[in-house]
């Protein structure tokens, strides 16, 4: 199977994807204290996973955009949305204001986990092949 060429769509969905979780990553750093307290506080070293999770952040939002590497790079986005997603959940039960904030109402912390489903299926959508979206995109072999 020969790659196909990405349409525009997904083109545009990968660069502001890729945009978010880069803007994610400096958040972090920025806002470092604010995400430790979505943590419980079982989790040890809670600032310095902050700090790594940032890093991977910018990380997977650089091969986001490298063509060879945009499913896999797709894929372990969405198991990180799948794994941090816990730590929203935390909030919205003990109320923890969103970073940056000193109150976040109750509401917006629940309708907040609404949204990781989303993200997770933005990023599948963007990063996946044209063909596999569409098998009859695929121009057939021809046999000689």
């Amino acid at each position: 199977m020969t790659r196909s060429h990405t349409p525009w769509p997904k083109k545009i969905g990968i660069f502001l994807f890729a945009v978010f979780f880069a803007c994610a990553c400096f958040y972090h750093f920025k806002e470092a204290d604010g995400f430790a307290r979505m943590l419980p506080g079982f989790v040890p070293l809670r600032i310095p996973l902050i700090y790594a999770t940032g890093i991977l952040e910018l990380v997977l939002a650089v091969l986001l955009l490298v063509p060879s590497m945009r499913r896999k790079a797709g894929v372990i986005i969405a198991v990180y949305l799948v794994l941090v997603f816990p730590a929203n959940i935390y909030a919205a039960l003990y109320n923890i204001p969103a970073p940056s904030q000193s109150y976040t109402p109750p509401s917006l912390l629940w309708l907040r986990l609404l949204f990781q489903p989303l993200l997770i299926w933005w990023v599948l959508w963007a990063s996946s092949e044209p063909a596999a979206d569409n098998p009859r995109l695929e121009k057939p072999s021809r046999v000689r």
